[in-house]
């Protein structure tokens, strides 16, 4: 199984001098015979910064997927996940780092932004000339969407993106699906990298400069509400700038994985409705994963018991619906999900 490893434990050889401590061995032996018997997959979820919404959601994806040897069965109210299956959240610098790792196998799976997963399937933006993904980049579902926050410091004299010249900027780390998307955005509305000083910094970083009033302004795409920004909101040093207008209308017109959005007044403490651009979530696995594991997963996400857990983990997991899960994936839809999706649809015709 490509970029899987298959941990069995055994006990062998033990020797001792003490009945008592071989009797508690024996012991110990029996309560966990189911577990050490059975093979156990890692699987490893690339998301991005833990202040982020990737980190939570990973997590909470790992928990419904995630099948722990020696657990009840799902019918008697135990784990509805894959059998053997550990599955855990790994932080990663973001989108394109998450796309490289699954086609370089470091990582099975992970969240990506679905503009950042076309462009690297068609050999464009950060993947120019690289024809890998196209055959081994694939995606089981499409989860929710997602939000461009542009976060500015009171104080720091910014009132539009226009003022954001000869200012101190991040627009997050190379490997971040943000910082493409910055990218994008700075140059629709005509400001180029010479306009204002770049700062390296993922959204855990730039929270800290900001605080220290290091920063001035920094970019992050993620689904609200965002741990970063509602930390920084809180204390009353920020606001959101909007992303509107002509501008927008362009980016929307070269990009044609944006889409208009809002952020609603009340996500953040103090700060009213903005208006923004939003990209959606994917769900990323090599092609090269076993049809009958990728099946085994997208079922597992999907069990009506595992609803429960989607609901309540986390905001954004309300948003990850079976009926848009199709939502903008097209031909990228790896073979053992499909199988999957199709059988819904046919139980429902």
């Amino acid at each position: 199984m490509a970029g899987l490893k298959s941990v069995t434990r055994k006990w062998v050889g033990i020797k001792s001098g003490s009945f008592l401590a071989f009797s508690l061995l024996l012991a110990c032996l029996s309560f966990l015979s189911v577990s050490i018997a059975q093979n156990v997959t890692f699987f490893r979820i690339g998301t991005g910064a833990t202040s982020g919404t990737y980190f939570p959601i990973g997590t909470l994806i790992g928990s419904t997927i995630t099948g722990p040897p020696g657990s009840r069965p799902c019918e008697d109210g135990g784990s509805c996940g894959v059998p053997g299956l550990i599955a855990a959240a790994q932080t990663t610098r973001g989108s394109v780092s998450n796309i490289k790792g699954v086609l370089n196998g470091s990582l099975e799976t992970g969240l990506a932004q679905s503009d950042i997963v076309y462009a690297a399937y068609n050999g464009e933006g950060a993947f120019k000339g690289n024809k890998d993904a196209r055959e081994n980049l694939r995606v089981i579902a499409n989860l929710y969407p997602e939000n461009v926050h542009l976060i500015v410091r009171n104080g720091a004299g910014i009132s539009s993106i226009a003022d954001l010249k000869g200012k101190r900027i991040s627009i997050d780390l190379p490997g971040s699906g943000t910082r493409e998307n910055a990218k994008a955005i700075l140059a629709a509305y005509g400001i180029s990298k010479n306009d204002y000083t770049p700062v390296k910094a993922n959204s855990d970083k730039a929270v800290s400069l900001l605080n220290d009033g290091k920063l001035d302004a920094f970019f992050f795409v993620a689904g609200y509400p965002a741990a970063a920004v509602a930390e920084l909101a809180s204390s009353g040093l920020i606001d959101l700038l909007p992303i509107s207008g002509e501008e927008a209308g362009h980016v929307i017109r070269d990009h044609e994985f944006f889409s208009l959005s809002n952020i609603p007044e009340g996500t953040y403490e103090g700060i009213s409705e903005v208006s923004t651009l939003a990209v959606s979530t994917h769900w990323i696995v090599s092609a090269k994963m076993e049809e009958e594991l990728v099946y085994a997963i997208t079922r597992s996400l999907w069990h009506p018991r595992n609803r429960m857990l989607l609901d309540s983990g986390h905001v954004k997991g309300k948003l990850i619906r079976l009926e848009t899960a199709l939502k903008g994936v097209g031909d990228l839809l790896h073979p053992g999900a499909r199988k999957f999706y199709l059988e819904v649809r046919d139980g429902q015709e």
